[in-house]
């Protein structure tokens, strides 16, 4: 069973940095594709970006320049960067994986990340 936890959220003034982090419990975690979601207050579920088992990397256009995501295999991990953070990346951010050998979708409890002065 795969389980997905996230860390790394919080307060963070604008302009600050974060780096959240996603273990994978379970195995097999090299052949699983990871993406990053969130959700601000108020509104949908919105993309943020992926990294695929052959570690290709994709960011909302968006978020281009920002964020990046990055997979550490050995640790069963991956990371989300957030740089240079303004107000409206205030969410909750989720882990997310599709398994490549069923139709399972799994989630995380998600990180709150809050962009305040």
């Amino acid at each position: 069973q795969v389980q997905l936890v996230e860390s790394g959220g919080g307060l963070v003034q604008p302009g600050g940095s974060l780096r959240l982090s996603c273990v994978f419990s379970g195995s097999f975690f090299a052949s699983y594709p990871v993406a990053w979601y969130r959700q601000p207050p108020g509104k949908q579920r919105e993309w943020v970006a992926s990294i695929s088992e052959f570690d290709a990397a994709n960011v909302a256009d968006s978020l281009k320049g920002r964020f990046t995501v990055s997979r550490d295999t050995p640790k069963n991990t991956v990371y989300l960067q957030m740089n240079n953070l303004n107000p409206e990346d205030t969410a909750v951010y989720y882990c997310n994986s599709r398994s490549p050998f069923s139709t399972n979708d799994y989630w995380g409890q998600g990180t709150q990340v809050t962009v305040s002065s």
